[in-house]
């Protein structure tokens, strides 16, 4: 059961990242790194923080308009497809993770096992600006034809490859943070899949065997871009990496691992 597989790549960043002394260390180092100016991201003018510039969505106060806007899409697209239980299964998925993250965040304790400064002991596990795009995305690759899913899937991928690479940066979120929350949408999604019906669970995405490297190149690139700092390489390429494995996650949970499943069962269906 993937969803279970996600539940334990969970807890497990939680419990090394948090719950250890050389995980509190490791990313309190990493955010020392940026000495707490977020300006020196590359991207930093396009998040919204600097005076009159436009959030990327959902950053900021765009969070909640990107939520919403994506719920009325996906049941937009429910009542035109009429794939009534993909559609429930998509708001769930939005519905659990985002409302999850939100009890998670407030009840998840974080100890301070290393002495750290005041300004390092909030807790933001997981990232709910990550949590967003992600949720959203797995959400969309559901009530989507398998046709077009891998094509949704990668629009979705580089959005969630660029804010999580930029919250990991720019000082609101530690790399295990954004992973945390990257994992909680892909248990979520897959407890949904696990609950459809047989005839209503994803089918098999029709897609080139090329287009996997596509997207990944892609979202590589993104992550490098957005998580790019003037002041350290370090805090950059750590955070480019953490927003790539983040969107390799979301790729495999919404294309790839329906495609092998489905490749397993086909001949014993036959």
């Amino acid at each position: 059961m993937p969803a279970l597989l996600y539940t334990l790549g969970f807890l497990t960043v939680y419990l090394l990242a948090i719950c250890t002394p050389w995980g509190q260390r490791a990313e309190n180092a990493l955010f020392g790194l940026g000495k707490g100016n977020p300006e020196a991201a590359w991207i930093y003018p396009l998040s919204g923080a600097a005076y009159g510039s436009t959030p990327l969505p959902p950053l900021e106060l765009s969070a909640k308009p990107t939520l919403m806007v994506g719920l009325a899409v996906i049941v937009v697209l429910t009542l035109v497809r009429r794939c009534w239980w993909p559609g429930c299964a998509a708001l769930g998925v939005v519905i659990v993770t985002t409302g999850g993250n939100e009890v998670l965040k407030s009840t998840l304790p974080r100890p301070d096992l290393v002495g750290a400064p005041e300004n390092l002991l909030d807790q933001g596990f997981p990232s709910g600006h990550t949590a967003i795009p992600a949720a959203l995305t797995l959400a969309a690759v559901l009530v989507v034809s398998p046709r077009i899913r891998p094509y949704v899937a990668t629009a979705g991928v580089l959005w969630l490859a660029c804010i999580a690479a930029y919250s990991a940066t720019n000082g609101g979120h530690r790399p295990s943070e954004v992973l945390g929350a990257t994992l909680l949408a892909c248990a979520c999604y897959g407890l949904a899949t696990w609950l459809l019906p047989p005839a209503a669970a994803p089918g098999v995405p029709r897609s080139p065997r090329a287009l996997p490297v596509i997207p990944l190149t892609l979202a590589l690139a993104v992550a490098l871009v957005s998580g790019a700092r003037n002041d350290t390489l370090t805090r950059s390429l750590v955070s480019a990496a953490t927003g790539f494995i983040c969107a390799a996650l979301v790729w495999y949970a919404a294309v790839d691992r329906p495609a092998h499943t489905a490749r397993r069962t086909r001949p014993a269906l036959g």
